[in-house]
């Protein structure tokens, strides 16, 4: 009898095995909580306190990478897309369901649906912006991947913007929609983006869901540890300049993990 009741046990975990991933809660969070949408409005709606001091102070900025003379620029604001304006957690509830992992292919595939909905609270802020005369400028990582069937050079930003309009984000210049790789120097990190947008404009405030979305050289050689103190050193920014959205799914924490990241459970590090 023990050793059938072993054997039961066995199946049972076998099956619930098969039928989760890691990412499993995370997903569904994003997917389902309440809280999740409560927490992006919390962060449009504290910007939006704030816009008024940014525009009327000539020396605020939000981008580290703001050279001097800065203070008659236009103003901007700088966002990333995915799970800051537009939302994947469809794609990353596919990867759930199929038991895999992310690929540039699959990815790519699903850009080209065009399908994403957005993040609440983006949309009417994003429009807020456009109102006070504030340029709206995206620095994704979505990547330029020419693709057999198409000739443009980069037919994300194509995906991208028209996924924007679609939801009501229009007017958006076609030169503020800078994905990774779309010049040779333009790789994962975004620092030297930032910098790019800072010459041309006075930045006001960052939305991202990565702290690479703010700091530069934060999403590799790095520990969790400095990445912990480097947000608190900016501490005065987050919730004024700096506006960090949710994201348990995916992300530069995670890849600065040792493995295996469940030693990190236990004690400090």
């Amino acid at each position: 009898m023990k050793k059938i009741c072993c054997i039961v046990v066995f199946l049972l975990l076998a099956g619930c095995a098969a039928t989760t991933t890691p990412n499993t809660n995370s997903v569904l969070w994003v997917r389902t909580s309440a809280e999740y949408p409560a927490c992006t409005h919390q962060a449009y709606n504290a910007a939006r306190q704030s816009i008024e001091r940014a525009l009327s102070d000539t020396q605020w900025t939000a981008a580290l990478e703001q050279s001097s003379n800065y203070s008659d620029l236009p103003p901007a604001v700088i966002f990333d897309i995915d799970e800051t304006v537009l939302d994947s957690s469809v794609y990353q509830a596919g990867l759930v369901a199929d038991h895999t992992a992310f690929q540039q292919k699959t990815w790519d595939q699903w850009l080209a649906t065009q399908s994403a909905e957005p993040i609440a609270g983006a949309v009417d802020f994003i429009r807020f912006l456009q109102s006070r005369g504030v340029a709206v400028i995206f620095i994704t990582n979505r990547e330029c991947v020419p693709r057999p069937e198409d000739l443009s050079s980069c037919p994300q930003k194509i995906d991208t913007l028209e996924n924007l309009n679609a939801l009501g984000i229009t007017g958006i210049d076609e030169n503020h929609v800078l994905l990774k790789n779309a010049f040779p120097d333009w790789g994962a990190e975004k620092a030297n983006r930032r910098a790019f947008a800072a010459d041309k404009y006075r930045i006001l405030m960052l939305f991202g869901d990565d702290l690479g979305d703010f700091i530069p050289d934060v999403k590799k050689d790095i520990t969790p540890g400095k990445r912990k103190e480097l947000a608190l050193q900016f501490k005065g920014n987050w919730g004024t300049r700096w506006f960090m959205l949710p994201n348990p799914m995916y992300g530069s924490w995670q890849r600065v993990l040792q493995t295996p990241g469940a030693g990190y459970l236990k004690g400090k590090f």
